[in-house]
């Protein structure tokens, strides 16, 4: 059973929400928050796997209420997908920071909000590789960097090149497939990588890999890194 946290200000959205997600066998709704403040104390109480947040919201937004989430180790199971009214606008990219696992515009089709929740609980990104082109080029190249290359100092180089293909919006098969080895392995190399570098999940990885120069918005290519490992 996946457990769901809803917080949205706006109670039409949250009861729509609700209806939506509690008609399906494998999920359940087990709170709601009406601002970021409850947002977190709700994770605090029951530990969801998903916690679908509004970006703007009132007393503390969904930006913030999501850092807080993330930052806490008693809440490292819990996925959290910010919801937008805007889709990809200029809050995406601090949310991903801020460790959000992907966004979801809320006019979504139902099957897309279903299979996002099933995507998030699973510890996978919501990002698909044109949505992370897009993000990369509108948001990453316009900030400064906050990593550098030598976050990537404990990875060898084939836990670079799964990174860096993690970047690019690959999937585990994707992945295999170009590197040559089995999905199970490239799973393998990726949950690795993400245990190397601290990251929630495959979201932190894009984000991480673009700010550290790993690779860049312009050509998306692996940087050469010491010797081979």
């Amino acid at each position: 059973m996946i457990r769901v946290l809803l917080a949205d200000d706006q109670a039409l959205i949250r009861a729509g929400f609700r209806a939506l997600l509690q008609a399906e066998d494998d999920i359940e709704v087990v709170g709601e928050a009406a601002n970021g403040e409850e947002a977190v104390a709700l994770a605090l109480r029951h530990r969801p796997d998903v916690a679908l947040v509004d970006v703007q919201m009132p007393v503390v937004d969904g930006i913030e209420a999501t850092r807080r989430i993330t930052a806490d180790e008693r809440l490292a199971g819990v996925h959290v997908v910010m919801l937008t009214n805007y889709g990809l606008d200029e809050y995406v990219f601090d949310a991903l920071r801020a460790g959000a696992s992907g966004f979801l515009v809320k006019d979504t089709e139902p099957a897309d909000l279903l299979h996002g929740v099933r995507v998030a609980a699973r510890g996978d990104a919501l990002l698909a590789p044109a949505i992370t082109r897009r993000l990369i080029r509108e948001f990453v190249s316009r900030r400064p960097r906050t990593s550098t290359p030598d976050a990537l100092a404990a990875l060898t180089n084939r836990e670079r090149e799964v990174t860096a293909l993690v970047a690019r919006g690959l999937s585990n098969d994707e992945i295999a497939a170009h590197m040559v080895i089995s999905p199970t392995t490239a799973k393998t190399h990726v949950s690795r990588a993400m245990t190397k570098l601290r990251t929630r999940d495959r979201a932190q990885l894009v984000v991480l890999a673009y700010e550290s120069g790993l690779v860049t918005a312009g050509d998306a290519t692996v940087r050469p890194w010491g010797p081979e490992r």
